[in-house]
Order: structure tokens, then sequence, then C-alpha cells
């Protein structure tokens, strides 16, 4: 299935420790459940102009327990994707102000 690179990387996952990990190259991005690793990669350089990804670690999050008053149910399960930039690579500027 073809997928473009909007389609592929939903948003940024802005943590703590994914904050920590901006210093080693690290960015954390929330992805579509359907898409690869090879898919993240091209999507990554697609959408951020002189960035060279380097490796990709991906994760499927289980959705949550919540429960409002006598009512429980789950929160949507989504994938997570760990992008490692090459040495050398330019960053993304949307994460520049966090460091």
């Amino acid at each position: 299935m073809q997928f473009i690179p909007q389609d592929i990387i939903i948003s940024p996952v802005i943590t703590e420790r994914s904050t920590d990990n901006l210093t080693q190259g690290k960015y954390t991005f929330k992805v579509d459940k359907r898409a690869n690793k090879i898919e993240i990669k091209k999507a990554v350089e697609a959408l951020f102009a002189g960035v060279k990804v380097a490796k990709v670690n991906t994760m499927n999050v289980k959705g949550q327990l919540r429960r409002q008053r006598m009512k429980q149910g789950y929160t949507a399960s989504w994938k997570k994707a760990i992008v490692t930039l090459a040495e050398g690579s330019k960053t993304i500027e949307f994460f520049d102000g966090m460091v």
C-alpha cells in the first residue's frame, strides 16, 4: 500500500523522555500503524529537508484503561517510532527550541 509522507507521520511525541533523547539525535513520532520502518525512514527524509536517518525503532503502544463513573473503556492503540539521525545530519527545526 502506498502512503504519502503526511499520512505516515501523524504527530511528534513530546514527553520528558523524548526531549532527553534529542541531545542524542533521536526524535519520537506517532506514526500510522500499518507503516513499516523503511516507509517511516523515507517519510522523515521527505518531510524534513536535509535530514538523513540512520535507523528507526518502532513499537506498538497498547491503549490504556480509562474509567468515567461506572463505565470503562480503552484509549486507542497506536504506533511509536524513534528515529535516529545520522552523524552530520541536519536537525529537525520543530524540536530545536525544546533542548
